[in-house]
Parts: C-alpha cells; structure tokens; sequence
C-alpha cells in the first residue's frame, strides 16, 4: 500500500532493489502476470487491478508461486499511469484488452486518449515500451489515430511485434479469442532511447 496516493511514488516505495519495472494495468486474473513474472525473476512487476476479488486471487497465486518480484495495486490503471507511477520509472507498461467502450457515446471513456498518452509517455524510461492487444478492432484504430496525434512532432517509435519476438504469455481471454478462430490486434510502441 503506498503511504500516500496524493504525490508521485519514489521508485524505491514500489520496490526496495533497482530492477527493471514491468506494470501490468487491469491485470485481472493475473494469469499473464503470474507466468511473466515466474520466467523473469531480474526483473520487478507490478499488476493494477480495480476489483478487490481479482486483487487477491493474484496476491494469493503470487505467494504460492513465491514470486517476490510481483505487487499488486488495488487502484485505477489512468490514476496510476497519470498521478502514482514515478517518471522514467517504467521499461515496459501492457494495457491487454481493455473495455473498448463499442458505442461512441462512450469513446471518452477509452482508456487510451491524448492525456493518458502523455503520461505513458513520462513513466517509460528512456527505451521503454507501452505494449497493446485488443480484441476489437475498431478501439486498435482509435490506439493508432491517438498516437499519430500525440507524436505530432515526435513522439513514439512503432515497432514490430511478431509472435517470436519474446516471451509474451497469452491471458486466458486471448486463448478464449484465439479458440474461437479470432485474433488480438497488437500495438508495440516504444520511447526512443536518449542520445
């Protein structure tokens, strides 16, 4: 539990050692969460997640699995990303099949806008990537056309993502997808390194 929710966290108040820090926003379950953190012990994760039901089932599977690198943080991914994470704090941030909100009523409800953008932008640390799936492929072309507007004179770098590019665990929703015939879009956007 962090001390104060009104301020920016110190990196050391997430955890004590300097490691690389993945986060994970609406972890759910945590299934994805729990398999990325076991096969990557040199690093650190943290999975925020709103529900209190979903909260601890990954806190109880994180203490069976004995995995010290994991916490999970029981608040809103946007209030996170834009007031707790500390700057350049994050090498990699997964939104994975957030609501897409279908009606366009709801669009500015999407997660992803230009204020979220912007502070995904300042929590990667230099080199760090914001990683996307989404199963509805209107919400990945609004991604796309949020970060063609954000990077208006610069900005994020589009990489490639082919499946074999590293270990990515599928959540249990993408089995589901996949099962069915479907498949996720994928977005890899990364901040470019200084220098």
């Amino acid at each position: 539990m962090p001390g104060d929710y009104f301020r920016r966290l110190e990196p050391g108040e997430i955890f004590a050692d300097p490691k690389p820090l993945e986060v994970d926003l609406g972890c759910g379950d945590g299934s994805f969460l729990i398999d990325l953190a076991a096969a990557h012990p040199e690093r650190h994760f943290l999975g925020v997640e709103r529900l209190l039901g979903r909260v601890r089932k990954v806190c109880r599977l994180a203490t069976r699995r004995g995995l010290a690198n994991l916490r999970v943080l029981r608040l809103e991914s946007r209030y996170t990303v834009e007031w707790l994470l500390p700057p350049a704090s994050v090498s990699r941030l997964h939104l994975l099949c957030p609501d897409p909100w279908p009606k366009a009523r709801h669009h500015r409800r999407r997660l992803v806008q230009q204020e979220f953008l912007a502070a995904v932008w300042e929590v990667l640390e230099p080199g760090g990537e914001f990683l996307f799936k989404t199963d509805h492929e209107e919400y990945h072309e609004w991604v796309i056309e949020e970060v063609a507007r954000y990077n208006c004179g610069g900005g994020f770098e589009t990489l490639e993502w082919p499946e074999d590019a590293f270990y990515y665990p599928k959540t249990d929703f993408q089995r589901l997808w996949e099962g069915e015939g479907k498949k996720l879009q994928s977005l890899r956007l990364r901040k470019p390194p200084e220098g």
